[in-house]
């Protein structure tokens, strides 16, 4: 009788447990808006200020120059329209200046400062060649661009990082290598990246003056991609494994940390805000998919998770900004059936909910399962999937790479 008494007991505990972790799931944490095209097949977002700007990349209607920036602003897309033919936008600041890279008719691909309504040529190292790839609230870029260093009578080509500030280009030089590339500066003027170095490629923060080796997670291969104005980076790793497996990181007082995955092979932080949030992709259980992840309060979460939308299989989070919103792309199903890779904007619209609600919950499973001398439970909480994907989808990875260990896209 008492034994029945403590398991009656234990059912209604895990009622509650039950009903209160399945409102949390059933809430809408996020609310998600596709940003559209500029007339093309698809759209990518990469950048986000504090006021909600985003700025990105996409086809247009013109069949011979067909991708441009673009700044999305009040709920519309306006085409940043490159005086040459073609332009991709890769960072925003407070005061809706923009950086990329576009191609200007008799100078080449060059990075650009968009303000005001223009687009300014923002010039190369010594070379013929550069990419802006973030911007700070002083105006200052980050970026790479190629170097002519002679060799007896012959120029040899190198790329190197570079800070753009005050009508001049800065290189940043190297960690010893011959390459470096810059990804991200904050308010400081900090710049992270990654650089050749003896020991293979390795992210760096540059402040003061000097480049510093962050390391690795125990690879050969580091990238910084994203920096707050604390100065923590996030980007992504190698580890020790063998099978090449890349994580994302949060490198932090000193510390390169390991921020996991979904449960695939791997993964990869991207952007970062002051509060130290990180968002990226990961691939999933089995490596059958690549999703959208948020990682906060030392857990990473899949994003689908966390919207009611079945129309949207959010692939990337490319950045978050101070408020919390999160811009990147995914697969788009229209009204149509169509299915298109479209820049989204998600927005919260309640807090998220923390990992304690689910560890309390299995926790009282765990109990009723010892007070029925049951086995050791074994279930584990899965995350509901929002719309399928058909194989692995293609992931730009950090905007500008297409898998690690490949070079950066341009040139």
């Amino acid at each position: 009788m008492f034994m029945i008494k403590r398991i009656a007991q234990a059912i209604m505990v895990m009622t509650a447990l039950l009903f209160s972790a399945t409102s949390v799931l059933a809430t809408d944490l996020y609310s998600v808006t596709g940003l559209g095209t500029l007339g093309g097949p698809y759209s990518e977002g990469f950048g986000i200020n504090n006021s909600g700007q985003i700025t990105g990349t996409s086809y247009t209607r013109n069949a011979y120059f067909p991708y441009h920036a673009f700044l999305y602003s009040g709920g519309s897309m306006q085409d940043l329209g490159p005086p040459g033919w073609y332009s991709e936008g890769y960072d925003i600041n407070d005061s809706g200046q923009v950086t990329g890279v576009s191609h200007f008719v008799g100078n080449g691909d060059h990075a650009f400062l968009y303000s005001g309504g223009s687009m300014q040529d923002l010039g190369t190292i010594a070379g013929t060649y550069s990419v802006g790839l973030g911007i700070n609230n002083s105006g200052q870029v980050t970026g790479y661009s190629n170097s002519n260093i002679y060799v007896g009578r012959e120029a040899v080509f190198f790329m190197h990082a570079f800070l753009y500030s005050d009508g001049s280009m800065q290189d940043l030089g190297t960690l010893g290598g011959t390459f470096s590339a810059g990804y991200d500066i904050n308010d400081s003027g900090q710049v992270t990246g990654h650089s050749y170095t003896k020991d293979g490629d390795h992210a760096f923060l540059y402040s003061d003056g000097s480049m510093r080796d962050l390391g690795t997670l125990g690879g050969t291969y580091s990238v910084g991609l994203g920096i707050n104005n604390s100065g923590q980076v996030t980007g992504y790793s190698y580890t020790s494994n063998a099978y090449f497996a890349y994580h994302a990181f949060l490198y932090s007082g000193g510390s390169m940390k390991d921020l996991g995955t979904l449960g695939g092979t791997s993964s990869e932080g991207i952007g970062i805000n002051d509060s130290g949030q990180v968002t990226g992709y990961s691939e999933t259980s089995g490596d059958t998919a690549t999703h959208a992840f948020l990682y906060d309060d030392d857990s990473m979460v899949d994003l689908n998770s966390l919207i009611s939308d079945p129309s949207w299989v959010l692939t990337s989070a490319t950045d978050i900004n101070d408020v919390g919103q999160i811009v990147g792309y995914g697969d788009h199903t229209l009204s149509s059936g169509v299915v298109r890779q479209e820049a989204f904007l998600l927005t919260p619209v309640a807090a998220v909910p923390e990992p304690s609600a689910f560890f309390l919950l299995a926790a009282g499973l765990g109990g009723l399962a010892l007070i029925r001398r049951k086995a050791v439970f074994r279930g584990q909480y899965t995350k509901l999937k929002k719309g399928s994907s058909n194989g692995r989808p293609f992931v730009r990875t950090s905007r500008y790479f297409s898998a690690p260990p490949v070079p950066p896209r341009y040139p």
